[in-house]
């Protein structure tokens, strides 16, 4: 046996007395065993809890049966149930996911997706809040497929998965305006594309739309989280702003507490409507307005896209847009 703590193929087929390519033909289903010899290498298998090399396996077909994904953070609901999706629709097919969590940080993001390419991944989906040049750059010195779920690529190269947030965006400064006409943009660092190109001109246009002018002080930049919310609440209402969109449901509970703290009242004297319609808009007391948006079906789409394009299938589409709505809740006047 080996000293270290790995079985191997070699182990089982000496224990079996059989050669390793029968081993192999067990493992892989092959009918071309004798029932007596596979009923005994299974019982070797898992006496010794053998567990067959995914890679080593894949090396003849050049394929591991698994799919990378790549998250910016393990602990937000909106992403969690994206890999829910992601997970589902791997199973079906066969697929395994090895998660890899890039913590919001640029550096460790190239680092968990170089991680990934030498595990000789299949193919990579990709969920981040915008795609840096080092990213661009190691998707495209690889052949290995890569698909966006929930993640702008406003240069149009790689497959993706999204709602419309433009559209998105629009569609709640017009709920917004009925009541107000200060009305705060609250979002992520305008650096990410899908916040300072996409989400801000969703912003503009439902302006535009109701004859309200854009005030660069009523536009704020936050880190995606409860705290900055929170600590966000004073500006916000220094601003002059009575309503704000917000571009995370974190945030969202933050500003929404911090404005409690300062003693205003929601949806009265403040209307707050948020962007993922996560859990999280249910825990607060009022529940928080949101977009409505298929989380899970942005992962299970975006798993599906993988699926056709490591088995080179055609594309339907290559940027795929699904359906949103709002959820009005306890945080608008309706």
């Amino acid at each position: 046996m080996n000293t270290d703590d790995t079985v191997t193929i070699y182990d089982v087929a000496r224990e079996a007395g059989v050669s390793m390519a029968t081993v192999s033909r067990v493992v892989n289903g092959n009918k071309n065993v004798k029932e007596n010899t596979r009923k005994k290498v299974l019982e070797v298998i898992d006496r010794l809890d053998y567990r067959p090399n995914a890679v080593a396996r894949g090396l003849a077909s050049k394929k591991t049966t698994t799919v990378g994904v790549v998250i910016p953070s393990i602990t937000n609901s909106y992403f969690s149930t994206l890999a829910k999706g992601i997970d589902d629709i791997a199973e079906m097919y066969k697929y395994n996911i090895v998660l890899a969590n890039s913590d919001e940080d640029d550096d460790k993001e190239v680092s968990v997706v170089n991680t990934l390419f030498s595990k000789q991944v299949d193919g990579i989906i990709f969920m981040g809040y915008h795609l840096t040049e080092k990213i661009r750059s190691e998707f495209s010195r690889s052949r290995t497929p890569v698909v966006l779920a929930g993640t702008i690529d406003v240069e149009h190269q790689l497959p993706s998965v999204n709602i419309d947030y433009k559209a998105a965006v629009a569609d709640v400064v017009d709920i917004l305006a009925k009541n107000n006409k200060d009305i705060a943009f609250v979002s992520g660092p305008l650096i990410d594309d899908i916040n300072g190109k996409v989400r801000l001109a969703g912003y503009k246009e439902g302006l535009e739309k109701n004859n309200l002018s854009f005030k660069e002080g009523l536009v704020f930049e936050a880190n995606y989280n409860y705290k900055d919310g929170y600590e966000l609440a004073q500006r916000v209402m220094n601003s002059g702003a009575t309503a704000a969109y917000v571009a995370e449901d974190e945030l969202a509970a933050g500003l929404l507490n911090g404005l409690f703290a300062a003693g205003k009242k929601v949806p009265e004297d403040f209307e707050i409507l948020t962007s993922n319609d996560s859990p999280i808009t249910s825990y607060t007391r009022p529940n928080l307005s949101s977009i409505s948006q298929p989380v899970y079906d942005l992962g299970a789409v975006s798993m599906r896209m993988l699926t056709k394009i490591m088995n080179k299938e055609e594309l339907e589409e290559k940027e795929i847009i699904l359906n949103h709505g709002l959820k009005l809740r306890g945080t608008t006047r309706q």
